[in-house]
């Protein structure tokens, strides 16, 4: 299940580093879905208006062929963690506490003598979301975390791979309001991976459209 948050009419927001200043404008958690209620929320908005709309521009005769997320991955890099292991217990900790959901530990390939990395050593920790912890985290993702950004004018329209997966990275782990920032011994980046079943960058483009994604405006 998804950390449970404590009730607050307001956040401090994250200071420094290119996130937000100053108080938040508006409620982090009063009066927001949580739990199963926030899974549902996107989850109908996709039934509801987004399928539609797909079927209706792309003319499929099935709703089978019309796109849809299919997991959300959040990747964590830990690198400080060869020197102290320390720092993979912590980075651990943080990313279930943002997602929700245990992850696991990604170890290196490959020996790098000039960063003196060896096989097998752990680099990084992740998580894969599926079904209801997908939405839920999708949900916090687009109308809590990403609007905590400073000068935030919406994210870029270009960082699909061609079948349509989207991946945006985020230099501080702090934009979600789950991490205390008095509490966190160094400030991570991650990135976050949108898996669609789409055929190509268009319809997943399309897709996150419809699905309220904060695409900067062209």
């Amino acid at each position: 299940m998804a950390t449970k948050q404590t009730k607050s009419q307001g956040a401090k927001a994250p200071q420094g580093g290119g996130r937000a200043g100053g108080t938040l404008t508006y409620p982090v958690t009063e009066g927001r879905p949580k739990g199963p209620t926030a899974a549902l929320t996107f989850a109908k908005h996709y039934a509801d208006k987004a399928l539609p709309a797909l079927m209706e521009k792309f003319g499929y005769s099935s709703v089978m062929q019309a796109p849809r997320f299919t997991k959300i991955v959040v990747n964590m890099g830990v690198g400080d963690a060869v020197t102290d292991i320390k720092n993979l217990d912590i980075a651990l900790n943080e990313l279930a506490i943002i997602t929700g959901q245990k992850p696991s530990v990604r170890r290196s390939k490959k020996a790098i003598s000039n960063f003196k990395l060896r096989a097998g050593l752990p680099i990084g920790v992740m998580v894969t979301l599926r079904r209801a912890r997908m939405w839920e985290f999708y949900d916090r993702l687009v109308t809590v975390a990403v609007p905590r950004i400073r000068d935030f004018r919406g994210l870029s329209q270009r960082s699909f791979d061609g079948r349509g997966n989207y991946t945006v990275g985020f230099t501080e782990q702090i934009i979600f309001p789950e991490i205390n920032i008095e509490k966190i011994s160094k400030v991570r980046g991650m990135d976050v991976t949108i898996v669609t079943s789409a055929k190509n960058d268009e319809e997943g483009r399309e897709l996150l459209r419809l699905m309220q994604f904060p695409f900067r405006q062209r």
